[in-house]
């Protein structure tokens, strides 16, 4: 498994690999403690909250993609703007498309390593838009 991050650019490719390996403890790392994820529009979770979010996700066995578009860095801190996309067919056989333009920021800490301290996967995507992109499918 890739290391943690060690320039603020690898943080979405990171996130990615350990993503899409299946390990939510792995993915943890990914995060400083403790970080906030923005779940949906004014949704933020913190602690077991973020982690059952990403497990979610995770779950449906389809990787993500991951295309960081911006990177701005200011000492110990860096906003990242990085599209991704979630699209293939779940476990269940149900066909799946997630996608988005993230707004994060990370934090380099004392170990030098850079992690998510908010991770805002829909950016300023509306509420309905992000409750559209992910909802459940009908028959």
């Amino acid at each position: 498994m890739q290391e943690l991050a060690r320039r603020p650019e690898e943080v979405p490719e990171v996130f990615a690999e350990r993503f899409n390996s299946g390990d939510a403890a792995a993915l943890a790392q990914v995060y400083e403690d403790p970080a906030v994820l923005v779940a949906g529009p004014g949704m933020p979770v913190t602690g077991p909250d973020l982690h059952a979010a990403n497990s979610r996700l995770q779950d449906l066995g389809i990787p993500i993609r991951v295309s960081p578009r911006h990177v701005y860095r200011n000492g110990d801190l860096a906003l990242l703007i990085v599209d991704w996309i979630i699209d293939g067919t779940g476990r269940d056989g149900q066909p799946v498309r997630v996608e988005g333009t993230a707004t994060d920021v990370a934090r380099r800490g004392s170990d030098g390593r850079w992690r998510y301290a908010i991770d805002n996967p829909f950016g300023t995507a509306s509420r309905q838009l992000v409750s559209e992109a992910t909802a459940e499918p009908t028959s």
